[in-house]
């Protein structure tokens, strides 16, 4: 049976458990703690652990009053860590409408009061106010994307680096692990955090004449925040040259000036080891919610408490997606025995009922894939391997994949297994040249149709116009129909009874109304009414975002149309619910008035 010292520490009263009278490192979180390799906060916390040290997490400590949660554990050795949790917090607390979420789906209850709009920072400046010469390092994805000037979609305007913001000390972008023990390490050798200026995959500030090593010739000088301010072409560019270095094997220093001192961001770690992944999944993770939340249900622990993921990364470069953006087009995939280890420890639980929700990843089926010639990747900069284009380099091989299913499978207690994550159909379409790789994505796509489906396969077209698809980075809608097709046939064959879910955004960048109207017209053809939709959400430094703000393509500086008033965003996304009868005549007033007549026939037909 756990007990509570098999947890993290959380109060002091956990400390004195363990008999510890101080800390090395203690990290705040704006999520409730699970204590799950999903969750940032608690992978962080295991790997410190794991190098011998104390530290302890603070879940959502009350930003109110006398401040006593940041005050309970006194102050650590090394630093204090801040993280908004597993989202950026103003994506997980309001819709693209900026309305308030049903729920924070990583609350206890899924109650809205757990946690401040930008975490980060409320909690920073406490932690400064109280422990002025403890040094705060930021951590997680709202620290990540906004580590240089960003647009804010919430306050609409552009902001700088949160490290201006906040007070911080340092930010650790991406996925924290390496990073983290790194700096661990320097601390521990008697280093100061403003000494500590050659880590990979961090930021700080400095003095504009006190940049270490001065401005070198192959650092890449930004426009300043405040030339972003006056001109959006300049935010533009910059947004080009930070997707770049984030995807490029070898990447070069940033460098952006902000009033009288200048954000220094660090050129990434290499993508981790297959090694170096399992042995962050083998830490000791209880997989649970702390006790203190017991007879409290969080919804987000609800979703991934059986599933189990395979590997960090994703190629597909989609121009809207801050997983790419922040963990990165290397895939890092996790061996198979490895992962065979966690699903017998699932199966294993008190709970399980004989189903792992998911075997998973940022896009389901890019396990073990990666350059063939690597000396090729190493040259590349290019921000995604499969648009516009699958490059001739790229592994397309499915067959670890369909094997890794069948070893699953094969656990006594494993009654199915399901692939929730999106799948890249692109690739399963795709003519390698290569008769073995293409036959194994032939045999994938049917092993996950007729094994892997829990009824309804989840899949993100996004769009049916050619031109939205490509300032999104996804592939022509005709690979969507014929992958339907593919999917069809196989039911057929099967004799099974399976949907197909697609996903739709309406208002990205370079759609305009029209191009919804057909959207709906295609779809209606396919006979599809849309559930699964969403109105674009503009999240912090993402291609599509900073598209949207400017008004330009990052990489031509082209114009680009983005809908940007609630009127505007409203009238695409009605097309979505032309099936609604309360929909039709809104729909039909706007089809005449764009000049689309002949889409009332195709929507409405006698």
């Amino acid at each position: 049976m756990l007990q509570l010292t098999d947890f993290l520490p959380t109060t002091k009263k956990e400390l004195d458990l363990r008999g510890w009278d101080y800390l090395d490192v203690i990290l705040f979180s704006a999520d409730a703690y699970v204590d799950h390799p999903s969750f940032g906060a608690a992978v962080i916390g295991r790997v410190i652990e794991s190098m011998g040290l104390r530290v302890a997490i603070v879940p959502q400590p009350d930003w109110h009053g006398d401040y006593r949660d940041f005050k309970k554990l006194g102050k650590p050795r090394l630093f204090f860590g801040v993280s908004p949790g597993c989202m950026d917090s103003m994506v997980n607390k309001y819709t693209a409408a900026k309305r308030l979420r049903s729920e924070d789906a990583y609350s206890p209850d899924g109650r809205h009061d757990c946690r401040p709009e930008y975490p980060t920072i409320v909690y920073t400046k406490i932690l400064k106010e109280l422990y002025p010469d403890v040094p705060v390092v930021l951590g997680g994805i709202e620290a990540s994307m906004r580590r240089l000037t960003h647009y804010d979609y919430w306050q609409d305007k552009l902001l700088p680096s949160i490290l201006t913001l906040s007070g911080a000390d340092m930010i650790t972008y991406g996925m924290g692990e390496e990073v983290n023990k790194s700096l661990c390490e320097a601390l521990l050798s008697g280093k100061k955090i403003d000494d500590i200026t050659d880590i990979p995959q961090t930021v700080f500030l400095r003095h504009k004449n006190d940049v270490p090593g001065g401005i070198q010739e192959d650092d890449i000088v930004l426009h300043s925040h405040e030339e972003c301010l006056k001109n959006k072409k300049a935010q533009a560019e910059n947004v080009r040259h930070i997707e770049e270095e984030s995807n490029k094997m070898h990447a070069q220093r940033l460098l952006q000036r902000v009033g009288n001192k200048v954000v220094v961001v660090n050129p990434p770690f290499p993508p981790m080891s297959t090694e170096s992944l399992d042995s962050v999944y083998e830490l000791p993770f209880t997989r649970l919610p702390h006790p203190k939340y017991k007879g409290k249900r969080i919804p987000a622990y609800d979703m991934i408490h059986n599933s189990v993921n395979i590997h960090r990364g994703c190629f597909g470069g989609c121009a809207f997606c801050t997983i790419s953006a922040h963990q990165g087009k290397f895939i890092a995939s996790r061996s198979k025995e490895s992962i065979l280890r966690e699903v017998r420890k699932v199966v294993s639980m008190p709970d399980f009922k004989g189903y792992i929700s998911d075997l998973g990843a940022p896009s389901a089926n890019m396990y073990m894939m990666g350059g063939k010639d690597k000396s090729v990747c190493e040259k590349c900069k290019r921000p995604s391997c499969i648009h516009p284009r699958i490059c001739k380099n790229l592994n397309t091989d499915h067959s670890p994949l369909t094997e890794l299913y069948r070893e699953v499978d094969k656990i006594q207690e494993v009654k199915k297994s399901f692939i929730g994550s999106g799948v890249r159909y692109d690739l399963l379409l795709h003519r390698s040249g290569n008769e073995n790789v293409d036959k194994a994505a032939r045999e994938y796509t049917r092993e996950l149709i007729k094994h892997h489906v829990s009824g309804r396969l989840k899949v993100a077209p996004e769009h049916t116009s050619d031109m939205v698809l490509h300032y999104m980075r996804k592939p022509s809608f005709k690979l969507f129909e014929e992958f339907k097709r593919v999917f069809d046939r196989i039911n057929k064959e099967e004799n099974l009874r399976q949907q197909i879910i697609p996903y739709f955004i309406s208002s990205h960048p370079g759609c305009h109304e029209q191009d919804m109207a057909e959207l709906a017209a295609i779809t209606k053809k396919l006979d599809f009414q849309l559930e699964q939709v969403q109105d674009f959400t503009p999240t912090p430094m993402t291609i599509a975002t900073e598209t949207w703000y400017t008004g330009y393509d990052p990489y031509t500086l082209e114009p680009v149309f983005s809908a940007k008033s609630p009127r505007d965003k409203q009238a695409q996304r009605q097309y979505f619910f032309w099936y609604q009868k309360e929909m039709r005549r809104s729909i039909e007033q706007s089809l005449r008035r764009i000049g689309r007549p002949d889409l009332i026939a195709r929507l409405y037909p006698r």
